[in-house]
Order: structure tokens, then sequence, then C-alpha cells
């Protein structure tokens, strides 16, 4: 699920010093949990909004600010893909289902939130219907109804052309979704036949195969009601209606949004939301630094959710008080090296087991922050995903690389030497210094590699998610990070790994890897009832994708959050990569 100019680079390695051993992991509580906040009111512990709420409160007033280091992808609900603003965008669109708001593996929990309850399958699972809550409206005071429902599905998925930031599960499984030209070129009220509303609270899906995790797929914002009448495309962003508790008072692209309580929203059609703060601030494009400086002060939450930078963890682990205000998560996360296999010579599968072999995992793990940031990887799926089975198709001597495998891989893809680029996010130290080390791993054994920096607002729309941009600059390597889009192995991996997720811009399957049998794998998986079952085919896509050496898997990813004192209801969610759930976040007493 995931601009500005390229900005200057220290190595994380002195950082790195300084934190020490793994004996600094933060593992749980400790004396340190005892320590007092600047506020003088009793640290929760470390790891506390791993386990529970810290500071729940139902305190109303003030104002909650997130930072972001870029910008995002969009702020409309229909055209985004990045973890947090499926967050964050709850606060003012409601999608048909959710996650209920609580710590770690508690918050994958599917509850109803636009809907009135789960989804009714029929037809074994190719076909799902939903009721609507009754007195549900728009910020204007309009009533929301099914159609709009209809509609933002539309709008989302089969307008590729003006939208292209969202996934697209709904074009490839809805009935007669390739037929149809989306809500921009089709003028006709009817829209697509597959998606029936047969009164203002009911809304059905036809799809073309059995989808037994169609949940978890309704709780992408692209099922968040959008007006027909006062859609404007790709310039929605500067006037979103909302359906949720907050709406938006103030929007400034590149700069910050500031979203009000909405005065329509109303607490009897809606179990989750608090509506606790006056006013959100969504500030954009703040310094790194900056944001790890004012999450410290609890006066600001980092929106990306990625976590401190490197200086700053070796700052929080080291002092007793800061580290009781932290919080490290896994989150359903791999960060990964994806090998581009449209790009030659990685359309050998030699060459891809070349990279594989060189890369010295041990010097990436450290570049992004050491054991505390993330487990050295050897699968596609992360340890807390469904279908995860321990494995490694290139195991080195201590993690560190077999240089003599590489070149043996190399010759038996006719090379002696290949040159190529590496894509990576600018505003993202870690990953850039993940980048370097993965560069300086490959010059080892003759690949040589040419960074190349995007901001990671436009990384996929404009860039690595631009199959014939990265073909004319040969980019051949892209570092990337990618979360679960739900909680099970087809959340994970079919938009990084089935070539029907291939597009031509906002694409996420960077290796564009396109399979017959990984496809068809993961078809079958969806349609298979049996959990068991279907776990053990996304273990077959997993095996059959390190074989075929598409990606490099670098580090379960662990997110080490600061957590700013001055807020409540503060709760780390495995439902969003670890983050803290949005939701109901409030400010605490002075």
């Amino acid at each position: 699920m995931e601009g500005k100019a390229p900005i200057m680079r220290r190595s994380a390695l002195a950082a790195i010093a300084a934190i020490g051993s793994a004996s600094l992991l933060i593992a749980g509580c400790s004396k340190a949990d005892d320590n007092k906040n600047e506020n003088g009111t009793k640290s929760a512990g470390a790891n506390a909004a791993t386990k529970g709420v810290v500071n729940a409160s139902d305190k109303k007033g003030g104002t909650v600010t997130y930072e972001l280091s870029d910008v995002p992808d969009s702020l409309d609900p229909g055209n985004t893909y990045y973890a947090y603003m499926y967050n964050i965008s709850r606060l003012w669109a409601r999608p048909l289902m959710t996650f209920k708001p609580g710590p770690g593996e508690e918050g994958n929990t599917l509850v109803p939130d636009l809907a009135a309850s789960k989804g009714v399958p029929s037809d074994g699972g190719k076909t799902w219907t939903y009721k609507l809550r009754s007195g549900l409206k728009f910020d204007d005071g309009t009533p929301i109804t099914s159609k709009d429902v209809k509609y933002a599905v539309e709008r989302s998925n089969f307008a590729r052309d003006v939208l292209s930031l969202g996934p697209n599960y709904f074009q490839q499984f809805l009935a007669d979704g390739d037929k149809y030209k989306g809500p921009y070129k089709d003028k006709s009220d009817k829209g697509l036949s597959s998606i029936q509303t047969p009164d203002d609270t009911t809304i059905v899906f036809h799809l073309k195969q059995a989808f037994q995790e169609f949940d978890y797929l309704v709780a992408a914002p692209q099922t968040a009601p959008v007006p027909k009448a006062k859609d404007t495309g790709v310039d929605y962003i500067k006037h979103i209606v909302s359906s949720g508790s907050y709406k938006f008072q103030s929007y400034e692209e590149g700069q910050q949004a500031v979203l009000v309580r909405n005065g329509n929203w109303d607490a009897k059609t809606d179990p989750l939301r608090k509506q606790l703060p006056d006013k959100i601030v969504i500030k954009l494009k703040v310094n790194p630094e900056t944001i790890d400086k004012d999450v410290l002060a609890g006066n600001a939450i980092d929106l990306g959710g990625t976590g401190v930078q490197a200086a700053t963890q070796a700052q929080v682990i080291t002092d007793p008080s800061k580290k009781s205000n932290t919080d490290n998560t896994y989150g359903g996360r791999l960060v990964f090296l994806a090998i581009n296999t449209t790009v030659a010579p990685f359309d050998k599968v030699e060459c891809r087991k070349a990279v594989q072999y060189a890369v010295d995992k041990v010097s990436v793990q450290t570049a992004e922050g050491g054991p505390i940031r993330g487990e050295i990887a050897s699968t596609v799926l992360p340890p807390d995903i469904p279908g995860y089975e321990k494995a490694d198709a290139y195991a080195t001597a201590g993690n560190k690389g077999d240089l003599a495998k590489a070149k043996e891989q190399l010759k038996a893809c006719g090379k002696t030497s290949i040159s190529t680029n590496i894509s990576a996010r600018s505003d993202r130290p870690q990953e850039i210094d993940a980048a370097t080390a993965i560069i300086a791993s490959l010059k080892k054994v003759g690949i040589n590699v040419t960074l190349k920096q995007f901001p990671s607002g436009k990384y996929f729309t404009d860039y690595a998610g631009v199959p014939k941009f990265t073909k004319k600059q040969n980019l051949g390597l892209h570092m990337m990070q990618w979360g679960a889009d739900w909680p099970s192995g087809y959340g994970f991996l079919q938009q990084i790994l089935n070539g029907k997720a291939i597009s031509q811009s906002g694409n996420t399957n960077l290796s564009q890897y396109d399979n017959k049998d990984v496809n068809a794998l993961l078809s079958k998986a969806i349609g298979t009832q049996d959990n068991a079952a279907r776990n053990s085919l996304y273990t077959q896509i997993d095996k059959k994708t390190m074989d075929d050496a598409v990606l490099v898997p670098l580090t379960y990813f662990k997110v080490l959050l600061a957590r700013p004192t001055g807020y409540t209801n503060l709760v780390s969610t495995a439902a969003f990569s670890g983050e803290y759930d949005y939701l109901n976040i409030g400010v605490a007493s002075k």
C-alpha cells in the first residue's frame, strides 16, 4: 500500500554506532517505563500503544497536528494508495467496512462503517450485498445513498487515465469490468451493470469469480461515497465532499490541509468515530528532522508512520525518558529490492539471481537503522501475514552475500558486468542509505549501479511506477516498501506480483512480473473458502516468486514510532502498517 529536490545525506553508520547492540532493542517495558513525561504525567511505557490504547480519553477540543515530509499521492479517497492515507482519510471518507481501532493484531478486525453490517455473500462468493446505515449525510446535508458508493467505485477503478493512483481490484474482479469505460467517458446514468443499487440503502456487487475476502476489499477508501454532481475528476481533491466526522476548511496544495468538525455527521450513525479535536491540521513538506523534533515535544504526529530518523533513533533509545514513549512494531511490511524483469539484462533469471547473491543484507539492515528497524528477510511474505513459511532460497553466510555465487550466476547470464540504475525516494533518508549499501554490494561483482532519487508523492505516478519511464531510463532496480492491503496473503501479494495489476501509471508491481502460474495461483486462492488451503496457495506463490528471483527481500520492516505525549487515544494498529490509528486521536489536558 505507498516532491522535492534531493537533500544532502549523511551516513547512518555513526548513528547506528551510537545505538549499539541488539540489547538496546525495545522488546517490552523496563525500568525506563517509570519515567515521567515532560508535562509531568507518568509514561505508559515503551511499546504500550502496541498492547492497548495509551492515554484513553473522550476529552473534546484543541488541535491535532499531523506532519509529512513530502506530499501525499492524493487526499482524494478514490485516488490514493499509501497506508497512512488509507488511515487518515477515514476522518473525511467513510468506506463500507473498516478496521476496529485496537492494538496490534486486534486492529485487523473488520467492522462495518458506512454499511450496517458485513457483506452477505451468495452464488458461492460471486455476489456480495451490503445495506447502508440509515440517516447518513454528506457535509452539505444531502443524504448519502448507495448510488454515491457505486459512483465512487466506478470513478476510482474505471477511469485510470484520470485517477490512476489507487489499486484496481474492482476493475479486475467485477463482471463486465473490462467493457466499462468509466463515468467520465460513459455519460449514461446506468453506469457499470455489475454494481446494482435496487434502493437507496442497498448495493450489490456481481463478480466474475468467487472472492472470499471481499469484505476486506470494500474497506478501501474507494468505497467512500462521492456525489456524482460534485465530482471534478482529478480536481476533486480541491473540494472533497465529506462523509466522515471532519470536513475540509481549507486545502493549500503542497502546503497544508485544515479539517474542522462536520456538523452534518451524526454520532448515532457512527459507532466508531468520537470527533474529539476542534481542528485537524495536516502540514506537508516538513523536514524529517523537524517532524521528529515536533513529535518528541508532544506537538505533532508523524503522518507517514515510517518512524523516527536515524539520529533521533539513537537519541530516543539511549534516553530512558524518551525510550518510554516509543512503540516498536511490525505491521505486515517488507522492504525489498524490486528487479525490473523488462529491463535487460534482468529479463534473464540468472542475472536476477546474481543480484540476489550479491546483496549484503546486513549492510542494508544497518543503513536502515539496525535490527530495531527490521529483521533480515528471505521471503516475500512477512512473518505476520498468513501464508508465511520460513525459507531462504539464496542463503549466504551471515546474510552478507556470496560474491562467488553471484559471479557464477553473472557468468551463466552471459555477462561479466552490468550497468543499470536504481530508484529510491528522495525524502526517505533511510531508503537512500539502504540503496547506497546495495550499490556498494553489487559493485563488488561487476554490477555498476547509479542512484536516481524521486519524490514519494510522485514515485509511482511519474517515475518508478511508469513502465515506459523505467525502461527508457534503464531503471533495472527499485527500492520498495510494501504493506498488505489487508491482512492476508492475497492482500499482500496481489498488487506486487500479479501481471494483471501492472498499469502504465501508478504501477506497484515494480518488477513487472507477469507469470501465468503465479497469476493462476492468486486467482485460485481468492476463490478458495478453506483458510488453510488458501494460505497454502500463498506459500506456493512466495516460493515460485523467489525461484524466479524477481525481488530481493531485504528486511521485515519494523517501525520505531515516537509517541507524542500531547495527544490521547494513541494505539498502534497492524491494519495500517503499525501506524497509530488516526480515527480518534484527541488533545491531552495541559
